[in-house]
C-alpha cells in the first residue's frame, strides 16, 4: 500500500470516529434534556449543557480532521496536521464557556432553590447517557493513541470528563432526594463547572504547546538516544543539533551527523539512509531530516542547540 493510500485510509478511520462522537452527542443531549425536563435539576441542566459542547466540539473535530488529512502542497510543505491543534483548542475554549454558564445558572438556583420532581426517571436517563459517553470515550481514546490523533484524544478525554460529571450530578440529585436540602443541587452544579474548567484549561494548554512546536516527550527522546548510541558504538559517528517537534499525529526529527571526512559521499549517504529508517521505526513513524558533516572539521561543531547535554561535543584530537 502506498503512502497516499495509507494516509487516505487513516483519514477515513478518523472521520468515522468523529461521526461516532457526533452521534453519541446527539443521543446524550436528548436523554439529558429529558432528565432536566423531568426533574428541574440545575445539576442535570449543567450536564446537558456539557453535552451540547460535546456536539459542537465533535463537528469542529470532523472539520479539523478533514483539513489535517490533506497532503502537503506548495504552501504547506509540512502538511496540514497542525489543524488538529486548532480543534482541540476550540474544544477547550468551548468547555470553558460552558463551565462559566453552568456556574452562573447554579449560583442563581442557589439563591432561589427549587423542589426537584420525578427524580427516578430523570436519573435513569442520565445514567444511560453516561454509559453511552463512557463507551464512546474508550473507543475514541484507543483510536487517538493508535493514530496519534490530538483531536480524537481531546474528544475522548472530554467525553470521559462528561462521564464523571454525570456521576457527580447523579450523586448530588440523590443527595437532594435523601436529605431534602435543595441547595445541594446547585452546589453540585458549581463543582461540575469547576471540574470542567480544569479539563478545558488542560486542552487549551496542550494545544498551545503543539502550536509552539514543543519538543517530543521524554519517552520518544529515549528511543532516539538508543538508536544514536548504537550508531556511535558500531559506526564511530557522532551527532549534535538534535531537534524534535510534533504536529498533530506527525513527528519531526532533525539531526546533524558527523562522519569521518575520508568517507565517500556514497558511504555517508548509505549510513544516513539506515539511520533515518531506524529512527522512523523507533518512533513508529516520523519524518527524519539529517545533515552530514565531516567529523574532523571544528566548524562542524558550531551549532550546539538541541544537544541533549546542552554542551558541544569536542572535536577529535
Amino acid at each position: 500500500m502506498s503512502t497516499v493510500d495509507v494516509m487516505e485510509s487513516r483519514a477515513h478511520d478518523l472521520r468515522r470516529f468523529a461521526w461516532l462522537s457526533i452521534g453519541a452527542a446527539v443521543i446524550t443531549i436528548t436523554l439529558k434534556s429529558v432528565a432536566f425536563a423531568l426533574t428541574g435539576s440545575v445539576g442535570l441542566l449543567s450536564d446537558a449543557m456539557e453535552s451540547v459542547v460535546n456536539l459542537v466540539a465533535a463537528v469542529v473535530a470532523l472539520a479539523a480532521l478533514a483539513i489535517a488529512a490533506r497532503p502537503a502542497d506548495d504552501e504547506h510543505l509540512y502538511g496540514h496536521s497542525k489543524a488538529e491543534y486548532f480543534s482541540a483548542a476550540a474544544e477547550g475554549a468551548m468547555i470553558l464557556v460552558a463551565a462559566g454558564a453552568i456556574v452562573v445558572s447554579a449560583a442563581e438556583r442557589f439563591m432561589h432553590p427549587r423542589l426537584l420532581e420525578h427524580i427516578g426517571p430523570g436519573l435513569a436517563a442520565t445514567v444511560v447517557a453516561a454509559a453511552i459517553n463512557g463507551a464512546v470515550a474508550r473507543v475514541l481514546l484507543s483510536a487517538g493513541r493508535k493514530h496519534r490523533s490530538v483531536t480524537l484524544t481531546a474528544d475522548g478525554r472530554h467525553l470521559m470528563t462528561d462521564v464523571w460529571t454525570s456521576g457527580g450530578v447523579v450523586v448530588g440529585v440523590l443527595g437532594v432526594a435523601v436529605t431534602g436540602w435543595d441547595r445541594l443541587d446547585p452546589l453540585i452544579a458549581i463543582a461540575v463547572g469547576a471540574n470542567i474548567i480544569v479539563a478545558g484549561w488542560r486542552l487549551v494548554s496542550h494545544s498551545v504547546g503543539g502550536l509552539m512546536d514543543r519538543a517530543l516527550p521524554a519517552a520518544d527522546h529515549e528511543a532516539i538516544d538508543a538508536v544514536l548510541d548504537r550508531y556511535r558504538t558500531e559506526e564511530g559517528v557522532r551527532f549534535h543539533a538534535l531537534r524534535t517537534r510534533e504536529a498533530g499525529s506527525r513527528r519531526f526529527v532533525s539531526i546533524h551527523v558527523l562522519v569521518p571526512g575520508a568517507w565517500t559521499v556514497q558511504a555517508g549517504h548509505n549510513l544516513l539512509d539506515r539511520l533515518e529508517a531506524d529512527l522512523d521505526v523507533a518512533l513508529d513513524g516520523a519524518a527524519v531530516f539529517t545533515h552530514m558533516e565531516p567529523l574532523e572539521d571544528p566548524a562542524s561543531y558550531a551549532d550546539g542547540r538541541g544537544h541533549p547535554e546542552g554542551v558541544l561535543p569536542a572535536p577529535p584530537e
